[in-house]
């Protein structure tokens, strides 16, 4: 059996990016940083903060860049995957990366985002693996895509 699972919930750490491949899907990218504090054998508070970027596609593409901003605070699930490519100079370069699958926007009104939270959390999951960069042609079925009209927020 495999699993390939991630589960974060972290602050946005910069504006989500969202483009339109060739084929007309869009991607959006950011990045999520989560903390983890523990205290060290001589009683002092350490910290270590760690940056995880993040790819969203289709519609959760489109919420995310819609309604994440830099400062909001979320919970991603999805599953991990490394891409690379070589630079310029013809050096392979490799970046892991999440591929949101699920995504529950967890400020509440006032805070970091510019959407109106409420009381409730607001979560949008596609019920799908999304697309990597080299295997993008796949389209959701209708059933499946979440119309703006049905986003409660």
């Amino acid at each position: 059996m495999n699993l390939n699972k991630v589960m974060i919930i972290g602050n946005i750490v910069r504006d989500p990016e969202m483009r339109s491949i060739p084929n007309g899907q869009n991607v959006t990218s950011f990045s999520v940083a989560t903390n983890l504090v523990w205290t060290d054998q001589s009683g002092q508070k350490q910290e270590k903060v760690e940056f995880h970027n993040v790819v969203a596609w289709r519609r959760l593409a489109e919420i995310a860049g819609q309604y994440l901003k830099k400062g909001s605070k979320a919970y991603i699930e999805g599953r991990l995957q490394t891409r690379s490519w070589d630079d310029p100079n013809g050096v392979k370069k490799y970046r892991t990366e999440i591929i949101a699958e699920n995504m529950i926007m967890l400020d509440r009104a006032g805070g970091g985002g510019d959407w109106d939270g409420g009381a409730a959390n607001k979560s949008v999951n596609t019920n799908k693996p999304q697309d990597n960069f080299e295997n993008s042609d796949q389209t959701l079925n209708s059933e499946e895509e979440i119309s703006v009209e049905d986003i409660p927020f």
